[in-house]
């Protein structure tokens, strides 16, 4: 602990710190005590001035470090990159991204023909809903016919629904079916008329670093 200041001052009454005004026990004193003393405020008011700057910084860590992402926060909307060169034929693939799954699926040429002849019974057949980028509002609901990328949660209650390969629609195409709630899809994800689930599968944003390598959650040209 610092040692009381000898030197006592009275009643501050200038803004020029050359004016203060000491005590009479101060100003009796010799020159050089007088000195010495001045030398010692000045060095005190220093000292606290330096302490209290400190302390401001100090407090501030903390608040900026609040403010600054976490690498679990970014973790969670950072993208995803996935390479779908082994994806066969009739595949599906599940991969993660922010928490939620991700249906990756191939589909055949025939599978494609019937997505873009066969209309079904759909609640939404030509994607007028917001449920996908603009360059997935089409038959297919992708950039590519073959591959289609679906967010793999029902609209309805938010269950996860399974890949069927024949008995979903009527015609045996195959596509989505919830078992939560009997919701069904196409294989473009696309939601029956009649059933709980109020629109078609989302689509996440997404982008093809190449022919086999994928990014989710990121849009453009690589």
């Amino acid at each position: 602990m610092l040692a009381k200041p000898a030197v006592q001052f009275s009643e501050f009454k200038s803004n020029n710190w050359e004016h203060e005004v000491l005590s009479d026990a101060s100003q009796d004193a010799p020159a050089a005590e007088r000195s010495v003393n001045t030398s010692r405020r000045y060095f005190l008011i220093g000292a606290t001035s330096v302490a209290a700057g400190v302390g401001v910084v100090g407090a501030a860590i903390p608040f900026v470090k609040y403010w600054n992402p976490s690498a679990k926060a970014k973790a969670a909307g950072a993208p995803v990159t996935v390479d779908i060169s082994k994806l066969a034929v009739g595949e599906m693939l599940t991969v993660a991204w922010r928490g939620k799954p991700i249906f990756i699926l191939r589909r055949d040429s025939q599978t494609v023909a019937a997505l873009e002849e066969n209309q079904l019974d759909l609640a939404d057949p030509n994607s007028d809903l917001p449920q996908q980028p603009e360059y997935a509002k089409n038959l297919t609901r992708s950039t590519r016919p073959e591959i289609g990328l679906y967010l793999g949660i029902c609209t309805h209650l938010g269950c996860s629904p399974k890949l069927v390969e024949a008995d979903n629609f009527e015609d045996g195409q195959g596509g989505f079916f919830c078992p939560c709630h009997g919701s069904k899809f196409d294989l473009a994800g696309r939601v029956g008329s009649g059933y709980p689930a109020p629109t078609n599968l989302e689509v996440p944003p997404y982008r093809y670093d190449s022919d086999t390598v994928i990014t989710i959650g990121l849009e453009g040209a690589a």
